[in-house]
């Protein structure tokens, strides 16, 4: 297949989805084109060693990246925020259809309104089917993580939102929470694919602590609790620091900040002002770096604020967390809680809690050692069992292929030409895509059942 990605980041920002689904699938023979912006998440600034122009054309891992121009910013204002999306939108709506080349399928990562309103341009002009991938649900995202507030634009985005939900051919969710309010806002279950976050297994995987890492960071001899990833409004990580305040007792407990974010200056500030002994920040590492900080700590923590937005989302964080072989400790309700809860990977406790999380930190460390590695074995091999690269990859070649073909049934054609008779069977490396279920309609189950 001829495969368009449309996604506002990609490599070398710390989104890791869109460059290894391209990356894959061109291991698996498909040709793949990538529009994306030049880089600048999270700082909002430009990379070193890029410069913004109208476009540029790189291949990188085997795709063509097409990178556009973008307003960088990753601040607190509305205004900017809006302006940084929408830039990204228009530069993909005037110079996408003209830049793509021809495709027989596009999929549109979680992208704002804005982008699925480009990518449903771009995709209606070239006559190619669209997937639309779902990872936070809006306009309720941005409500909850205090982005928006104005009736009026929210009503207006959720009407925008269930327009580019009806001109998708599938949408792909990463949540069966996701899935049943997309299905609860009408859109048809038959429509609708759950395809989770994986961890790319080639990086993440157990690997034995490295003490001079440790000693770098003055974490030798210390029971560590390390956060990964952005740190944002929705994670509500002053939680977290609350919690290390009630854990002062436990003189060798340390809680670890990896990774940068919009509110990271603001919460290197709050632990200052409560002068925190137990909490060290580190700062953004490359993701190939990740699997040392996960060797070095006793448990990884993921976190998100009270909403029932953040019930529906599993952050990318916990797979890759699994895939270390580490207990998991999970500050959410709904979907990530149920997942680490089921699996056996490691703890859940109540959202934006910190005496909860502190009493969880405390059971983890009163563990013996023996216990602590067994949990990160039995989430390591939840992993390995439905969140490994492969077996996800696969899922996506199935939702595309039956999209390339439902539109070639009903007659779309490609603006170059028509699509060529051998194209009209569009084989994966199991074989050809037979009409029917697709593999990824049926969530994961555990011995307590149902993912949910």
């Amino acid at each position: 297949m001829r495969i368009l990605l449309l996604s506002q980041w990609y490599a070398p920002e710390p989104v890791a989805r869109p460059h290894l689904l391209a990356e894959a699938l061109v291991e698996r023979g498909h040709e793949v084109a990538s529009i994306c912006a030049f880089p600048s998440y999270p700082q909002g600034r430009i990379y070193p060693g890029y410069r913004q122009r109208l476009w540029d054309v790189e291949r990188a891992g085997g795709v063509k990246v097409i990178r556009l121009p973008i307003y960088p910013d990753h601040s607190r204002s509305r205004v900017l925020r809006t302006l940084n999306y929408a830039s990204f939108a228009a530069s993909t709506a005037l110079l996408g259809p003209v830049l793509s080349g021809p495709a027989d399928v596009a999929w549109v990562h979680n992208p704002p309104p804005s982008l699925g309103l480009a990518a449903a341009w771009l995709t209606a002009l070239r006559g190619i089917p669209m997937i639309y991938e779902v990872q936070d649900i809006w306009p309720e995202t941005a409500a909850a993580s205090g982005m928006l507030n104005n009736r009026l634009v929210l009503s207006g985005i959720d009407r925008l939102t269930s327009a580019i939900y009806d001109r998708s051919a599938a949408i792909t969710v990463i949540s069966p929470g996701l899935k049943r309010e997309l299905v609860r806002k009408g859109v048809s279950p038959d429509k609708v694919h759950l395809i989770p976050n994986w961890a790319d297994d080639r990086i993440y995987r157990p690997m034995e602590p490295d003490p001079r890492l440790a000693e770098e960071h003055g974490l030798s001899g210390k029971f560590v609790v390390l956060f990964a990833g952005n740190m944002g409004a929705a994670q509500g990580l002053s939680c977290v620091l609350a919690a290390a305040d009630l854990l002062r007792d436990l003189a060798d407990i340390r809680i670890v900040f990896v990774g940068e974010g919009v509110d990271a200056p603001r919460l290197r500030r709050e632990a200052a002002d409560r002068a925190l002994p137990n909490v060290v920040f580190i700062g953004q590492q490359p993701h190939e770096r990740m699997p040392y900080f996960f060797a070095m700590a006793d448990v990884l923590l993921a976190h998100l604020r009270r909403d029932p937005c953040f019930e529906m989302t599993i952050p990318s964080k916990i797979p890759a967390y699994m895939a270390a072989g580490r207990p998991v400790l999970v500050g959410a309700g709904g979907d990530p809680a149920d997942l680490v809860r089921d699996s056996g990977a490691g703890l859940a406790c109540e959202p934006g809690d910190p005496l909860a999380l502190a009493a969880a930190i405390r059971q983890l460390h009163g563990m013996a050692p023996e216990a602590r590695r067994a949990m990160g074995e039995t989430g390591r091999r939840f992993f390995l069992t439905w969140f490994t690269r492969d077996s996800l990859i696969t899922r996506y070649e199935e939702v595309f292929a039956r999209g390339a073909m439902t539109a070639s049934a009903t007659g779309q054609r490609h603006a170059s030409g028509e699509v060529d008779a051998s194209r009209k069977q569009v084989s994966v490396r199991e074989g050809t895509v037979a009409r029917g279920p697709c593999a990824c309609d049926s969530p994961p189950r555990t011995a307590e059942g149902v993912i949910s």
